[in-house]
């Protein structure tokens, strides 16, 4: 019933089209999450989404992703096991774009960079238990670290009270990378810098 899949919590996830039959894929599910599920944003139940599966590659997303959620919120192994199950990849981010979480009163389980070091070495832990790639992302959503201007005016525009407060989310080289993720040891970050993302592109055929 698409009224009561409205109005559960809501997740984001990253959907990648692989080919022409996941091109074709992505869009039944963009129509769909506008126009049948849709609840102040666009939504997709995971079942929908299997419906819709072939031709994409699935991956785990952002501190708003179900899984790093779920990691937050303490969720027991086995629930995490299932959620882990559902993506093609999992995703880690620079500790500066989830550092709005540190100051966040209402989020007690992150106090410090430390806090969030280990959750990210948790995600690597799942990729590794559950043979799942990791990959490091920067979350890009303008350039250059000063296009942040952009990005705080549109999030002012929309009411956003912390709109002064922006996450460096601008594409970081690949040197500032592995600087980042140099705590998981230079091994493991190349795996997920460079190794690990370059797999996934490479999944992705040619299509117009």
């Amino acid at each position: 019933n698409p009224d009561s899949i409205k109005k559960l919590p809501t997740y984001h996830v990253i959907i990648l089209a692989r080919n022409d039959i996941g091109r074709v894929n992505l869009y039944q599910l963009v129509s769909a999450s506008h126009l049948v599920y849709y609840n102040r944003r666009p939504r997709i139940p995971k079942s929908v989404l299997n419906e819709h599966r072939e031709g994409l590659i699935v991956g785990s997303a952002c501190e708003a992703g179900e899984l790093y959620r779920a990691l937050l919120d303490g969720k027991p192994d086995e629930t995490i096991a299932k959620i882990v199950d559902f993506y093609d990849y999992l995703e880690i981010q620079p500790l500066g774009n989830n550092a709005f979480m540190i100051a966040d009163e209402k989020n007690d389980r992150v106090n410090s960079n430390e806090d969030l070091i280990e959750i990210n070495k948790k995600i690597v832990k799942l990729g590794d238990q559950f043979k799942k790639p990791v990959v490091a992302t920067c979350d890009v959503h303008f350039m250059d670290p000063e296009d942040e201007i952009y990005r705080r005016i549109i999030m002012a525009g929309n009411g956003f009270s912390d709109a002064d407060n922006q996450a460096p989310l601008y594409l970081r080289t690949t040197e500032e990378m592995l600087e980042e993720f140099s705590y998981l040891g230079s091994e493991k970050a190349e795996e997920v810098v460079i190794t690990n993302t370059n797999k996934i592109a490479d999944m992705i055929e040619k299509i117009s």
